[in-house]
């Protein structure tokens, strides 16, 4: 088994070297799929969703069609289309999958954001505020780095943290 591993590794390599065309006959789809699932997480943080997974999680939520899926400012970001047929944009949890959507409403309010996040453990939180679905603030965390928080609406957990 670990020789198969071994070699699915090395003709992935040729095949990124080679741009595919010449072993993309004899490669298994497996080899391809994985190296597409490399490739579309180079951004993301550790831990997170690949971009399949963030597309069944979107159908999941009730959307019908996305367009422009990215990973960008810490989390998935799109368009898409309910069952209502009005797009909306939407962002993505990059770990837990779950959808956000920009015009909905928080639960909590500024105060209460900051309360989740000292509890957190996160200090000097300011530039709280409210914006497409996610609250987002400017902290330090444990290690009193400065980072950009984007928190969760309804319960106050950090759904991305970025160095500052």
């Amino acid at each position: 088994m670990q020789k198969q591993h071994v070699l699915t590794a090395a003709l992935s390599a040729i095949l990124l070297c080679s741009g595919g065309a010449a072993l993309a006959q004899d490669a298994p789809a497996q080899t391809t799929t994985r190296t597409t699932t490399t490739t579309t997480r180079v951004n993301t943080p550790a831990g997170a969703l690949d971009e399949a997974a963030i597309k069944s999680d979107i159908a999941n939520a009730g959307y019908k069609k996305v367009k422009g899926l990215e990973f960008k400012d810490g989390v998935w970001q799109a368009k898409a289309r309910g069952g209502n047929d009005k797009w909306t944009h939407i962002k993505i949890g990059p770990t837990t999958g779950k959808v956000y959507e920009a015009d909905a409403p928080s639960k909590l309010n500024e105060d209460e954001v900051k309360a989740k996040l000292t509890a957190q453990g996160y200090q000097n939180i300011d530039d709280v505020k409210f914006d497409k679905g996610l609250w987002k603030a400017d902290a330090r965390n444990s290690e009193g780095k400065k980072v950009d928080l984007l928190v969760d609406p309804n319960d106050g957990s950090v759904v991305a943290e970025q160095q500052d």
